[in-house]
């Protein structure tokens, strides 16, 4: 599939802009900003945290057919609220994102589908099926991660292919069953078209509080031989490890 960054969203949840025409360039003074670089920073180390459930939605793409960045409707089209909703979108199926157009806002009115949400910044849940207003500044971008969800996240890279021993993070949203296939190849070749890639199912059983992997059908396990996982699910934490062979880890 190549290097993940050729999907284009190089941003944490936003398009990679390429041509600005003039207009759209900050002035000097701004690119070294004291209170800009940091957001900066923010967002880039979330973008490379992302890259797991980046480079999974792009799989996903390839054999679907399916965007990454999606309107609303497509996973509600009998919401007639999510289908007129023209001004947030999500990114894969999981994550709602709000952008923030108003210079100086400091509060977002936002549209949830049916269902229950999670503030990606402060966990709280929120009852979906309604607009909402979300307090924001400068440096918030409101995420919000359906029930259900079982979202990967890896260390913060100075770039992609970065080799680091750190454990992938898997947050579980509680509220609803869910799963995930986690997957990855080299990253740079099509040695995935003669089955060189793995891709770990996740399943959650939200009534059992059980997350069940499995080695996916067709895949094998890449070097190193092993991933180290720490689950997360409503302040709680397992360690787990998976080596090709199913495991249930129950939070």
């Amino acid at each position: 599939m190549g290097a993940p960054g050729s999907c284009g969203c190089r941003g944490a949840g936003t398009p990679e802009i390429s041509h600005y025409r003039g207009a759209a360039v900050p002035p000097d003074s701004e690119l070294h900003n004291t209170q800009v670089e940091p957001i900066c920073r923010k967002y880039l180390n979330l973008r490379y945290r992302m890259l797991p459930y980046l480079y999974s939605a792009v799989r996903e793409c390839a054999l679907t057919g399916l965007p990454i960045m999606r309107s609303l409707w497509l996973h509600d089209p009998d919401d007639p609220a999510a289908v007129a909703r023209d001004d947030e979108y999500l990114w894969g199926r999981d994550i709602l994102v709000a952008p923030v157009f108003e210079k100086g806002a400091t509060s977002r009115q936002l549209y949830l589908p049916r269902g229950a949400w999670h503030d990606f910044w402060t966990g709280e849940r929120v009852e979906g099926g309604r607009e909402i207003t979300r307090a924001v500044d400068l440096e918030t971008i409101p995420l919000y991660v359906r029930a259900g969800a079982i979202l990967p996240l890896g260390p913060v890279k100075q770039y992609v292919a970065e080799k680091t021993d750190a454990p992938l993070s898997v947050t579980i949203y509680p509220g609803a069953d869910g799963s995930f296939l986690l997957y990855e190849d080299d990253g740079e070749t099509f040695d995935y078209r003669r089955g060189q890639w793995m891709g770990i199912q996740m399943n959650w059983d939200d009534r059992r509080r059980a997350l069940r992997m499995h080695l996916a059908e067709g895949s094998r396990m890449l070097p190193p031989l092993r991933r180290e996982m720490e689950i997360h699910l409503a302040g709680e934490t397992r360690h787990a490890i998976f080596e090709g062979h199913p495991v249930e880890i129950r939070l």
